[in-house]
């Protein structure tokens, strides 16, 4: 029998004894464990980290894991959604730095990286409580009894095995390059972590540089013009980067491009500029007059003068040499003699600045890649942590801060022609928010380049959603693949397993702890068993070089890798994966590749590219088959959520207040996936009045009627169909509804899914129990009051499950009460239950389309009521309707009785365009537009 509802329901206090119900019921674990026969689905867990409390975009991401892996338990699936913490990486050592007052990495040794690397350990979990509360408290069904932990040793050592594989296919190497460095942390970025800090309209200073020519070859075109002494030539440069001129070894040219001699006179001097002549109009601040112009072939092997000389100013002078034959990659040595001179290089640009470029190769790819290829010096005049070194005039200072005295310096020496501010695109460190300077030094990379077909052919497999994602921002990324630099300068994250010989220079990759153990020096043997794999435990191991006898002591690289290898290692690491045997058995019970993945956009270069990235190089796959990307989570003015603008929104106290359902179903249903939200409570609370208070009111409706009537469902005769006309329609949209949602929820969307249920939910509550009420209140006819409650039984539980995955806590308790409450022998939980399916059969397209008209002239006539101050209850005598098609005007056929009903009027009058009353109405109105129109006693519904 039905117990009473009432009309008035706390959705957290509903939400609570749900919760309480779940477990004592063990519900979650039992979708596992009472469906071991079931297909596999799996889900990967992107893992938070734990040192910071949860926001509101942490909800977003975990209420559309849960949404489709609970669409797919009542599909009939077991579905696999093992949870992990990722715990390691540079966020995690700037919390302890800044609650331990360190400001470099020389005190963070001073203070001992032993103790510096347990306390990340102890941070890592110091929010645990507050996500495992969240996590339960918003209904996201994920396994946290065994989560995968990437700071534990068997997660390492999965790492230390996928590098080992790449390690033999040839696919790791170190190498000299001008890696984004971040002076704050020290240590190098990878290119997706560059790519999640970019700042538009970022202020530089554009400086145009005079360098004054000193020699000429004898043989050069250009040696009368510039050997003037009499009128001082110079090569005129343009940079927005002052701090690295100190650097300055070349200056590059385009060979084939025309450059313009100038005459200008400046300070009652004058002086000779050379600049492309494609530029002249923008980069010319004087007037001038044209001396001649040259090929760019012409200028190349003139000499200038350093604006800094390097030995003057205590910087050391190396040069790129080539050993053995020409195609050896060149090696650095030092030398003494300096002379910059002019080069060829086929990235100068004629799109701004002077054609003329400055080459610093201690800084940017491009020019370390022309500094080997021209074998020119290289004068590294910064330090790591960003400042300028040597006995330079601005020596100490941060080279942002160097920038205003080096501008000053060159005025005041009458080298500086120009300055202004330049503002650009510029990339900032994800995580310190420091400029980032793109310094040359050696680092350990992934060839990821030379699988990048491989890359691009394996993202045409995946179902990405939204779909533009795949060849849009995902796709482009993989097309512009760059080996990825995985070694950083730091101390908390998953040691780089190489070990290098002192003797003999021989590297070793080691790939568990067993090899470990084989490879460790006599006296180190014993140490193994037991070894925490984090620095500075691991470093103390000495390994015996095993190299042609060598026998020498080998010890391990200082650098761990990029704590984005921990987050792409996840698919085989979390299962502590030792081998391909272990791989092939993951294959074989379903857990590789994963079903679906989701997480928000900025994870494109993040999580999804190095899961794609390490799975593709290890397997030649995707090591996903579905993913929803979400954008991004902003406050009610558009802004990106930050904790350092403090605009985050704390999910727990809108929990409080509205109740997880509310909170769900708004970020379903507000904006697809892939677009950005603007989050507002104010919309939570509407969502919950007009959506699931309404699906509520209906509950309660049907409760309290059936438990009057003691109501029971199997009161209805086997193959009941219904009679009556609302009965059919309600029916006829149900079937409908749930075709649709389950093709929704199948093609991994749940907005519209939710949407669509929106739409049922108000049909449902105002016209069909609205039209329905007498016949539970008073029918005389018990046939028709019994197909009134079967029917809105028949609706309201297709809802609990249907709504199920979006819904989860009002979809239970709807169930419990509609279903368990008269039938012990059905699932007793609407989780375990399964997902409704369609009866094609009582689908009826005329019928819906006849009732949907009529609640639209029923809405614009209520509408035009209210414009002309004419409440319902006073009865009109006409409605005059146009149609606008065929079937609209038999339909009304049908639907005239509902309508006048609705409207209150006596009669409805069909007509059409040029009909006299249709004129008339229209001429009396002025206005061909409105909507519903009023004449006299007559009501006119016009579209």
């Amino acid at each position: 029998m039905f117990t009473p509802v009432s009309s008035r329901v706390s959705s957290p206090a509903l939400e609570s004894n749900i919760l309480q119900y779940w477990k004592d019921k063990d519900v979650f674990h039992r979708t596992e464990t009472e469906r071991e026969d079931k297909p596999l689905f799996m889900l990967f867990e992107g893992p938070p980290t734990a040192n910071g409390s949860p926001g509101i975009h942490h909800v977003l991401a975990r209420v559309f894991k849960d949404v489709i892996c609970r669409y797919r338990t009542m599909k009939g699936y077991r579905v696999m959604r093992k949870g992990g913490w990722d715990t390691h990486g540079l966020p995690v050592e700037l919390e302890v730095e800044k609650e331990l007052g360190l400001q470099t990495k020389r005190e963070i040794e001073e203070y001992g990286i032993e103790r510096f690397n347990q306390k990340c350990k102890e941070s890592v979990f110091h929010y645990l409580k507050e996500w495992e509360t969240m996590t339960d408290r918003i209904g996201f069904w994920v396994d946290m009894d065994d989560p995968y932990v990437t700071l534990h040793n068997d997660y390492i050592e999965t790492g230390w095995w996928i590098l080992k594989e790449l390690w033999d296919k040839g696919l790791l190497y170190q190498d000299l390059r001008g890696t984004p460095h971040c002076p704050r942390c020290v240590t190098s970025l990878s290119s997706h972590e560059v790519a999640l800090g970019y700042r538009e309209d970022t202020p530089d200073p554009s400086v145009f540089i005079k360098f004054r020519i000193q020699s000429v070859p004898a043989s050069n075109a250009c040696m009368g013009w510039a050997s003037d002494q009499r009128v001082p030539a110079y090569l005129l440069a343009w940079t927005t980067t002052p701090w690295t001129l100190p650097g300055n070894t070349a200056l590059a040219v385009d060979e084939d491009a025309e450059y313009s001699v100038i005459e200008l006179e400046q300070d009652e001097e004058s002086q000779r500029l050379v600049l492309a002549t494609a530029l002249l109009d923008s980069a010319a601040q004087h007037e001038y007059r044209t001396v001649t112009t040259v090929k760019g072939s012409e200028l190349v092997g003139i000499e200038y003068r350093p604006l800094y000389s390097p030995s003057e100013y205590g910087s050391d002078i190396r040069r790129f040499v080539r050993r053995g034959n020409n195609s050896a990659t060149p090696e650095l040595e030092t030398v003494t003699e300096f002379q910059p001179h002019v080069v060829a290089a086929d990235f100068v640009s004629m799109d701004d600045g002077t054609g003329i470029v400055h080459i610093a190769p201690a800084f940017g790819d491009e020019d370390l890649t022309l500094g080997r290829d021209k074998e020119l010096n290289f004068v590294q005049p910064v330090d790591l942590l960003g400042n300028v070194t040597g006995d330079y005039p601005f020596a100490g200072k941060f080279v942002k801060e160097a920038d205003g005295e080096i501008m000053a310096d060159l005025r005041d020496r009458g080298l500086l022609y120009h300055r202004d501010v330049y503002r650009h695109t510029y990339p900032f460190c994800w995580r310190c928010d420091t400029p980032l300077l793109y310094y040359a030094k050696s680092s350990w990379y992934i060839r990821t380049s030379a699988y990048k077909d491989d890359l691009v052919s394996g993202n045409s497999a995946i179902n990405w959603y939204p779909d533009y994602i795949k060849e849009g921002r995902f796709g482009e990324w993989l097309r512009n693949n760059v080996d990825w630099a995985i070694s950083r300068e730091r101390y908390w994250g998953t040691p780089i397993p190489i070990w290098q010989c002192d003797d003999c220079s021989n590297s070793v990759c080691i790939g568990s702890v067993s090899e470990l153990k084989e490879m460790a020096a006599p006296e180190h043997e014993g140490e193994i068993d037991d070894l925490d794999l984090h620095r500075p435990y691991v470093d103390g191991i000495v390994l015996t070089c095993k190299s042609d006898g060598c026998g020498g002591q080998m010890h391990r690289i200082p650098e761990v890798m990029d704590a984005w290898f921990d987050s792409g290692a996840m698919p085989f690491a979390q299962w502590h994966v030792g081998g391909q045997d272990d791989v092939k058995k993951l294959r074989e019970e379903g857990r590789f590749p994963a079903d679906y993945i989701c997480e928000a956009v900025d994870q494109t270069r993040g999580w999804f590219y190095s899961l794609h990235a390490l799975s593709t190089l290890l397997e030649g796959e995707p090591s996903y088959r579905n993913v929803i990307c979400l954008g991004l989570v902003l406050d009610e003015r558009g802004h990106k959520m930050s904790k350092h603008v403090g605009n985050v929104v704390e999910p727990l106290p809108l929990l409080d207040e509205y109740g997880a359902d509310a909170l769900r179903w708004y970020l379903f249903t507000a904006t697809h996936p892939g677009e950005p939200r603007r989050f507002s409570a104010r919309l939570v609370n509407e969502t919950l009045r007009r959506v699931l208070l309404t699906l509520w009111n209906v509950h309660s409706f049907f409760t309290n009627y059936a438990s009057i009537d003691n109501f029971q469902p199997d009161q209805a005769p086997a193959g009941w169909r219904p009679q009556n006309e609302l009965d059919r329609w309600v029916l006829s949209e149900l079937n409908l509804l749930i075709t649709q949602v389950d093709g929704y929820m199948d093609g991994y969307d749940p907005t519209n899914a939710g949407r669509r249920l929106q739409e049922f939910i108000d049909q449902l509550s105002n016209w069909y129990v609205r039209r329905s009420r007498r016949r539970f209140w008073k029918s005389e006819n018990d046939q028709d009051k019994l197909s009134a409650y079967v029917t809105l039984h028949t609706c309201l539980v297709a809802l609990a499950k249907l709504m199920a995955p979006l819904a989860p806590f009002v979809a239970e308790e709807i169930y419990q009460d509609l279903v368990c409450a008269v039938d012990p022998e059905a699932p007793d939980s609407v989780h375990l239950a399964n997902f409704p399916m369609g009866d094609p059969s009582l689908i009826d397209e005329p019928l819906m389309e006849a009732t949907r008209l009529a609640m639209r002239i029923s809405s614009m006539g209520r509408g035009a009521r209210s414009r002309g101050g004419l409440k319902v209850r006073q009865p009109l005598s006409q409605v005059v309707v146009r149609t606008r098609t065929n079937e609209e005007r038999g339909y009304l056929e049908l639907i005239t009785p509902q309508v006048l009903e609705e409207l209150n009027i006596k009669d409805l009058q069909p007509v059409a365009d040029g009909s006299g009353l249709y004129d008339r109405v229209l001429q009396e109105s002025g206005d061909k537009t409105e909507a519903t129109l009023q004449v006299d006693n007559y009501w006119v519904a016009h579209e």
